[in-house]
């Protein structure tokens, strides 16, 4: 069945078929035309045989009969009979004519077609079994009776008869013939078919597997050329079609490798958006938002389906009034404003893209602008405002007893600390942003050194009711670092998160050795931070306790110094908090190389 269905089988059979029904036409055509031209050619050849016989009877006298007789007998064959009728009492029949092959002068007078001879001197014809009493049975023979003048004025006749059976055998002879030169014809236009349809679609056939080649990609692949006709124009043009689609897949190939580079090297955020909403293309700054995105759910591995409403909303809008849509959208204290317009192709919308560019740099520089004088003003004024108004009170002597007298005098101490320490953390801190961190790095055993820390902070963990553990793993091994600097990023953290959790609270602090470098994490379960101050939380001076309270907030330098020494180290610090949920403060060292 499959050699049917191809070009070969489908293109052999059509020859063999138009080639049959043309011979099958021709035979039966010429068969009919052999019978009927051997039929007329048997009859006209035993006329002008009886003819001669006539002519010779009637050129002998009737002392010469003996002679006519011979000659007579001499013209005709083995299979033709003959009667001579002189009279009715002189018939002479051929010596090759039997008993039941006999033309009786009998049936001749009785018949009506026969007599016409006698009657009308002429010459008649008719095919009959020689039987008058039974039509049905005997063979049947062809009859051609001839006039004949004697000598004498006597009037006879010859009568040559021939079986129908030899006529019909030379017409299965001649039958035979032309069906075996049909088959034979048959047989040669077979293998001729075959062999043509095979030459033919040879090239085709070359091309077929050219074409799942270059469908696979390889478009390099050539089909010969071995004619010059249609088929050797069609592999030109399949050449030719190869080489362009090359061409053409190289170029796109190129086109999405830039693409992709702009994309990629993009500070803006893209999501190209199909027409049903379904994300086509992003690049890095956007699959950064969508994490945050995700985070912001609590689902990390959130599918297309959860983007945030706000998007869909301006994708929708895009979409139906085929006009640009701008809006804002804020997660994990970061803020993006989102430009989508609609794509067109072949002036239909075939969907939008959105670009999102992160505005929190620009706003954390213009709110740092607004905070930056209050808070300064603030951390300077408030202590020396106080040793101001308790010095005053000591010079006026408000203070009447030794006791209050020490007591402002220790609130002046403590005061004068706490401006020396903001002095020194600023000091610290412009030589962090200057470059002039000197860091100490030497191979630290993580397993004690985590233990060391903890150890310090069980103490004010147990009086506020807050539960401090650890998750590492045993057998840490040993790595690079300034252990100084980091138990100084380590121990702001834990302070920050103990200050910050509500008794029966816990604080955890968690160790991961990765392959790019060493991970800690501090994680709370305390007020959290809102997400407004999310971006501003490593910034000086910044403080997410707008009270400002003394017994709660420190300087709000603490932060500050922690990123620069993270940075020192050429690592990261970020940060992850849902307000009333906790806090999770994490950094990232990297190996020494």
């Amino acid at each position: 069945m499959t050699f049917l269905r191809s070009v070969v089988g489908k293109l052999w059979i059509t020859i063999i078929l138009l080639v049959s029904f043309v011979l099958f036409i021709l035979t039966v055509m010429l068969l009919e035309f052999f019978q009927n031209h051997n039929l007329v050619e048997t009859r006209k050849e035993l006329t002008r045989t009886a003819e001669k016989i006539a002519g010779v009877f009637e050129n002998h006298t009737n002392e010469e009969l003996p002679v006519a007789l011979e000659i007579a007998w001499e013209i005709i064959d083995d299979v033709t009979k003959v009667v001579v009728v002189k009279n009715n009492n002189e018939v002479y029949y051929s010596p090759n004519t039997e008993n039941k092959q006999k033309l009786s002068i009998e049936y001749i007078q009785s018949d009506p077609e026969l007599s016409k001879v006698f009657s009308e001197n002429i010459a008649v014809e008719k095919i009959s079994n020689l039987s008058s009493k039974n039509k049905e049975h005997g063979s049947n023979y062809s009859i051609i009776g001839v006039p004949m003048d004697l000598p004498g004025n006597e009037s006879g006749a010859v009568f040559i008869y021939q079986s129908l059976e030899v006529m019909q055998e030379t017409s299965r002879e001649t039958t035979k013939f032309i069906l075996l030169v049909a088959g034979v014809a048959i047989i040669l236009t077979t293998i001729f078919a075959f062999f043509l349809s095979t030459r033919i679609t040879a090239p085709l056939r070359k091309m077929r597997e050219a074409a799942f080649e270059v469908a696979r990609g390889k478009f390099d692949t050539k089909v010969p050329i071995l004619t010059h006709d249609e088929i050797g124009e069609l592999a030109t043009a399949f050449n030719q079609m190869g080489r362009q689609l090359k061409f053409n897949m190289n170029a796109l190939s190129q086109e999405k490798e830039q693409l992709s580079s702009i994309l990629s090297s993009m500070a803006d955020g893209v999501i190209t958006f199909n027409r049903d909403g379904t994300i086509l293309v992003t690049n890095p700054p956007a699959d950064r938002f969508l994490q945050y995105w995700y985070y912001e759910k609590g689902d990390i591995d959130s599918n297309l389906e959860g983007l945030p409403s706000q998007v869909m909303e301006l994708f929708q809008k895009a979409v139906d009034t085929e006009k640009e849509q701008a809006g804002e959208i804020s997660l994990q204290g970061r803020h993006w404003v989102i430009l989508v317009s609609p794509l067109y192709s072949n002036k239909f919308i075939r969907g939008a893209v959105a670009v999102l560019r992160d505005m929190t740099e620009e706003r954390r520089l213009e709110k740092m602008r607004k905070d930056f004088i209050a808070n300064v003003s603030h951390e300077l004024r408030t202590p020396i405002s106080m040793l101001q108004g308790y010095s005053e009170a000591i010079v006026d002597d408000i203070a009447e007893s030794q006791e209050e007298k020490k007591e402002m005098a220790k609130v002046i101490y403590d005061e004068s600390l706490r401006m020396g320490r903001l002095v020194n953390e600023l000091l610290d801190l412009a030589r962090m942003e200057a470059g002039h961190i000197q860091l100490k790095l030497e191979e630290v055993n993580l397993t004690s050194f985590i233990n060391r820390i903890i150890h310090k902070f069980q103490g004010l963990a147990k009086d506020n009711g807050i539960q401090l553990r650890t998750e590492m793993e045993n057998d840490l091994p040993a790595f690079w670092m300034d252990p100084d600097r980091i138990e100084q990023v380590l121990t702001n953290l834990i302070d920050n998160a103990i200050r910050h959790t509500p008794a029966d609270g816990s604080v955890t602090l968690k160790v991961t050795l990765e392959d790019k470098g060493l991970r800690m994490e501090v994680k709370d379960s305390g007020s959290g931070i809102p997400e407004e101050d999310l971006p501003f939380i490593f910034e000086r001076f910044y403080k997410a306790d707008k009270a400002r309270t003394r017994g709660r907030s420190g300087t709000g330098l603490g932060l500050a110094i922690a990123k620069n020494i993270i940075d020192a180290h050429h690592g990261s610090i970020n940060v992850h908090s849902k307000l009333g949920q906790g806090t999770t403060f994490s950094f990232l060292i990297p190996r020494k190389s």
